[in-house]
C-alpha cells in the first residue's frame, strides 16, 4: 500500500511540473506578442493567431487554462497593454495597481 502512494504522490508532482513548464511556455509567448507589438504593432493578432492554433490550445490545455475565445480575448487585452509578464507577475506592479484601484474608487 505504501508503495502505491508514493508512486501516485510522484505522479502528481510530476504533473504539476509538467503544467509549471507548460505555463513558462504560456508566458514565453506573451512576451514574444509583447514584443512584437512593440516592434510591429501585431501583438494581439499573433497572440490570439497562437491560441487558437492546434499547438497553441494544446500547450494552454497542458498549462491548464482552458482554450476558449474568452481566454484568448484575455490574451489580447494582456498583450495590448504591453506590460511584460515579468512585471505583471511582480510585487511592485500589484501594489501599483492596487493602489491606482484604490485611487480611482475615491
Amino acid at each position: 500500500m505504501r508503495d502505491f502512494v508514493d508512486g501516485t504522490a510522484f505522479n502528481n508532482e510530476q504533473g504539476n511540473r509538467a503544467r509549471k513548464l507548460f505555463a513558462a511556455v504560456v508566458l514565453a509567448a506573451l512576451d514574444d506578442a509583447i514584443a512584437d507589438d512593440k516592434k510591429y504593432g501585431n501583438g494581439p493578432e499573433q497572440i490570439a493567431r497562437w491560441a487558437r492554433s492546434r499547438d497553441g490550445r494544446e500547450v494552454l490545455s497542458c498549462a491548464g487554462i482552458d482554450p476558449n475565445e474568452r481566454v484568448v480575448t484575455g490574451l489580447m487585452d494582456f498583450v495590448g497593454k504591453g506590460v511584460r509578464t515579468s512585471v505583471a507577475l511582480s510585487r511592485e506592479e500589484s501594489e501599483r495597481r492596487h493602489a491606482a484601484q484604490q485611487a480611482e474608487a475615491a
